[in-house]
């Protein structure tokens, strides 16, 4: 308790704390994090740039890949619950259920 009263009053010094901002350690991290934030927004910028581009190419491009992706979906789930093995113990029961 104590501890947290000393950190929290060293942290709201503004002496404190311009100190530190001019620190090595803290700008160089200040810097990573701005080079972090910058490549995810060009990134997040490319892809949707390319995903307009995909949404733009010949017409039902788009929509014939999503009801492929629809279709192996619902047959692999499908092939999936029939491969599967009898139902494991105590499933029938819900959660709340006396023997």
């Amino acid at each position: 308790m104590v501890l947290r009263r000393l950190l929290a009053a060293l942290l709201y010094s503004p002496q404190l704390v311009e100190r530190l901002s001019e620190s090595k350690p803290i700008r160089r991290a200040a810097q990573l994090t701005a080079f972090a934030l910058l490549q995810a927004q060009l990134r997040g910028q490319d892809a949707a740039r390319r995903l307009r581009a995909l949404a733009a190419g010949p017409a039902g491009s788009l929509g014939r890949r999503a009801a492929r992706f629809k279709d192996t979906f619902t047959q692999e789930l499908r092939r999936g619950l029939q491969d599967r093995p009898g139902s494991p113990p105590g499933s029938q029961r819900g959660p709340g259920a006396n023997p």
